[in-house]
């Protein structure tokens, strides 16, 4: 068993219980630490967040509001010690590369907490290659590995991804110009495009092409300059994820087999 599942085990059970009973519907587009390290922060009622009912006499504004008022009240004095060290440093050991897609809560899929992650999300973790392109994926990338040292990056795609639909269907982005430019991006998710699965139904023609992208953003992020050399120095390993919004579960891409296989055997 690999180092992440191994330390993902004991929380499987309920985070697949948890996003069986959170998701419902699928939306159009937009819509891990040691035990002795000083970042391994943790929080045991994250779920619960996500059970709590909305009380729906709040506005918008006001459930944020709230939220951070139970923060200050519940879980910032109980860490108090913690965000100390952390208020003027940070060591997090993975860089995770992921969709903004607001299903997707790297924190509680994984179970780490402040400190452990950092994070880059774009619509179709989408890693960029143009030379002449300036933009805050590559530069959060090459911050990750000269500065940070790193020693992971995890670029996770996800199930019902909004930016892949788009992608194969060009007239939902006829009002949006920013978007349609950047989704040029993910058009190597097509070449690596994997086999459909009887299982997954209506669904296997998307999902296959999701898999291909991870699959072709690994590609374009071997490509970078920074990672090109931390993995010829034997000082970094990245790793291909597809996670599925409706089980909890992880796939892991295997580059030898060419195929994504289970992260938890």
């Amino acid at each position: 068993m690999c180092l992440f599942a191994a330390r993902l085990l004991p929380h499987v059970t309920e985070i697949s219980l948890v996003f069986t009973l959170q998701v419902r519907q699928r939306s159009p587009l937009m819509g891990l630490s040691s035990a002795n390290s000083p970042n391994a922060l943790r929080y045991p009622r994250q779920t619960q967040i996500m059970d709590k009912p909305r009380n729906p006499e709040e506005t918008h504004i006001e459930t944020l509001i709230e939220g951070h008022r139970r923060f200050l009240r519940d879980v910032f004095p109980q860490k108090r010690a913690q965000y100390h060290l952390l208020a003027e440093m940070q060591a997090p050991e993975w860089l995770f590369i992921t969709c903004s897609d607001s299903r997707i809560v790297p924190d509680l899929i994984l179970q780490t907490g402040p400190g452990d992650l950092f994070l880059s999300r774009s619509i179709g973790n989408v890693v960029p290659v143009s030379g002449n392109d300036v933009d805050g994926v590559t530069a959060t990338i090459e911050y990750a590995v000269e500065v940070l040292k790193v020693k992971h990056i995890i670029l996770c795609g996800h199930s019902d991804c909004g930016a892949l639909k788009a992608a194969l269907n060009r007239k939902s982005l006829a009002n949006l110009p920013k978007a349609s430019r950047w989704l040029h991006h993910v058009e190597g998710a097509f070449t690596h495009r994997q086999p459909l699965r009887p299982e997954e139904g209506e669904h296997a023609e998307l999902a296959s092409i999701i898999r291909g992208n991870v699959v072709a953003q690994l590609i374009n992020l071997r490509a970078q300059p920074s990672v090109a050399r931390a993995l010829a120095h034997g000082k970094l390993e990245i790793h291909g994820w597809y996670y599925d919004i409706l089980t909890g579960s992880i796939e892991q891409y295997d580059e030898q087999q060419r195929k994504f296989l289970p992260l938890l055997a």
